[in-house]
C-alpha cells in the first residue's frame, strides 16, 4: 500500500483533492479556538479540570478541545452523527422513508435534507441544555462561567452552537464529495489526532513531577502497539466465500467457467459502531451534565467511561449497531440475486433463497465476532486507562478511529491510484491499436 501511496505525486486530480482536504481540515481546526461569546473561559477551564475523569474527556474528544475550550464548534460533529442514526433506524419502521432510500440518488438527496434539519433540531436542544446549564454553574473558586446571565446569553449560545455544528455537516459533506475520504469521520479524526502532541506534552511533564511512573507509561505504550497491530489484522481480515460461474455461450463465443470469491470483511461496520454508540450516549449525557435536576446528575454520574454501568450500555450498543449498520448495507438476498442472475453460485448450496440463506449464516457469526472484537477494543484499553488515572482521554475508542479511519482514506487514494492507471492502459491500447 505504501509504494502505491507514492504515486500521488503523479495524478494532479488526486492531488487537488488531498490538498482541498487538508486545508478543509485546517479551517476545521481554527475554528477549534474560536471561543463562544459570553463565558469567563478561565472559570470553564477550572470547571473542567475539576470535572476530570467525567463524561467531559470523551465529549471533548470527539468534538477535538473544542468542548473544553468552549468554542463556537463545542457540540462537534455528534448531532449530525445522531440525526442519521434516528434516520436510519426511522428507514426500517416508516414505509415513506424505506421507499425513499429505494429511489436511488434521488431519494438519498432527500434522505440527506431531512438529516440536516435533525441535525439543526437537536443542535439547538443541546445548546439550550447546555447554555441553562452553565448559568447555574461556577468554578471551584466560585467565580461565575457566565459574564451575563439571561435569554440573551441562551439564545446567543444556542445560535453559535447550531450555526458551529451547521458548519461543521457542511465542511464533512464538501469534504466527502470534493476531497478524499469520508468527510465526516475525517472531522472526528484530525480533532483525535491534533490532541495527541498535548496529550504527550502533559504525560511527560506529569512523569518529571513523579505523578507517573515510566513502567506505567511503558505499559501503557505496549498497550496501544498492541491494539494497533490488532486493529490493523483484523480490519484487514476476511472471509472468503468461493464463487463457481458456469460456462455460457452467446453467439459463437463462451464466458464464464472461472471460480472467484466473494469477500466479506470481519467487522464490515468499521468504525461506525463506536461512534454511533457514543454519540448516542453522548447526547442524554450533554442535557444531564449541565442540568440541575437531582435525578438527572444521578444518571449522568454513571455515564463515566470506566464505570460498569456506562461500560455495559456502550457494548451493548456496539452490539446493536454492528448488526444494524451490517443489515443496513450488506443485503445477502440482493447479492444472491446477482450470482444468480450472471450464471454464478456458491459450491454445494442452490442458488436464490439457499444462497442468501447461506450468506447471511455466516455474516451473523462474522458480525458477531466483529462485535466482540470492537467491544474489546474500545472498552478494555479505556478501563485499564481509568485505573491509571491518566489524565487525557485516548482510549481504545480514539485508537480504532484513528486507525480505522486512516486505513479507509488509505484506501481511497490507493482506489484512485488504481483507477487512473486501468485509464491509462486503455489509452495506451488505443493507441497501439491505431498505431
Amino acid at each position: 500500500m505504501l509504494e502505491g501511496l507514492g504515486g500521488v505525486s503523479k495524478i494532479p486530480e488526486l492531488q487537488r483533492r488531498i490538498l482541498f482536504t487538508v486545508l478543509l481540515l485546517a479551517v476545521y481546526r481554527i475554528g477549534v479556538y474560536i471561543p463562544t461569546p459570553g463565558i469567563d473561559n478561565v472559570a470553564l477551564m477550572a470547571h473542567f479540570e475539576h470535572a476530570r475523569g467525567s463524561l467531559f474527556g470523551l465529549m471533548d474528544m470527539f468534538a477535538g478541545g473544542a468542548f473544553s475550550n468552549f468554542s463556537i464548534f463545542a457540540l462537534g460533529i455528534m448531532p449530525y452523527i445522531s440525526s442519521s442514526i434516528i434516520l436510519q433506524l426511522l428507514t426500517v419502521a416508516v414505509p415513506h422513508l424505506e421507499r425513499l432510500s429505494k429511489e436511488g440518488e434521488s431519494g438519498r438527496r432527500k434522505i440527506t435534507q431531512y438529516t440536516r434539519y435533525g441535525t439543526i433540531g437537536l443542535s439547538m436542544i443541546q445548546g439550550f441544555g447546555i447554555a441553562w446549564g452553565l448559568q447555574h454553574m461556577a468554578s471551584p473558586s466560585g467565580a461565575p462561567i457566565v459574564l451575563q446571565i439571561g435569554w440573551s446569553f441562551i439564545f446567543m449560545t444556542i445560535i453559535t452552537l447550531t450555526s458551529g455544528t451547521a458548519f461543521l455537516m457542511w465542511l464533512g459533506e464538501t469534504i466527502t464529495e470534493k476531497g478524499i475520504g469520508n468527510g465526516i469521520s475525517l472531522i472526528i479524526f484530525a480533532g483525535i489526532v491534533c490532541r495527541m502532541p498535548a496529550a504527550i506534552g502533559n504525560t511527560y511533564q506529569l512523569i518529571t513531577a513523579g505523578e507517573l511512573g515510566v513502567l506505567v507509561i511503558l505499559l501503557l505504550s505496549v498497550m496501544m502497539v498492541l491494539v494497533i497491530g490488532a486493529i490493523v489484522f483484523v480490519e484487514g481480515g476476511q472471509r472468503r466465500i468461493p464463487v463457481q460461474y458456469a460456462k455460457r455461450i452467446v453467439g459463437r463465443k463462451m464466458y464464464g467457467g472461472q471460480t472467484t470469491h466473494l469477500p466479506l470483511k470481519i467487522n464490515s461496520a468499521g468504525v461506525i459502531p463506536p461512534i454511533f454508540a457514543s454519540s448516542v450516549i453522548m447526547f442524554p449525557a450533554t442535557i444531564a451534565n449541565f442540568a440541575q435536576e437531582g435525578w438527572l446528575k444521578k444518571i449522568s454520574g454513571y455515564l463515566i467511561p470506566g464505570n460498569f454501568g456506562y461500560e455495559i450500555l456502550y457494548v451493548a450498543l456496539i452490539f446493536f449497531f454492528c448488526f444494524f449498520y451490517t443489515a443496513v448495507t450488506i443485503k445477502p438476498d440482493d447479492m444472491a440475486d446477482n450470482m444468480k442472475k450472471f450464471g454464478g453460485f456458491v459450491p454445494g448450496i442452490r442458488p436464490g433463497k439457499k444462497t442468501a440463506e447461506y450468506i447471511e449464516e455466516i455474516l451473523e457469526r462474522l458480525t458477531f465476532s466483529g462485535a466482540i472484537y470492537v467491544s474489546i477494543i474500545c472498552v478494555l484499553p479505556s478501563i485499564l486507562i481509568g485505573q491509571f488515572n491518566i489524565p487525557f482521554y485516548f482510549g481504545g475508542t480514539a485508537l480504532l478511529i484513528v486507525v480505522g479511519v486512516a486505513m479507509d482514506t488509505a484506501g481511497q487514494i490507493e482506489s484512485h491510484l488504481l483507477t487512473r492507471q486501468y485509464e491509462g492502459f486503455i489509452k495506451k491500447g488505443h493507441l497501439a491499436r491505431r498505431r
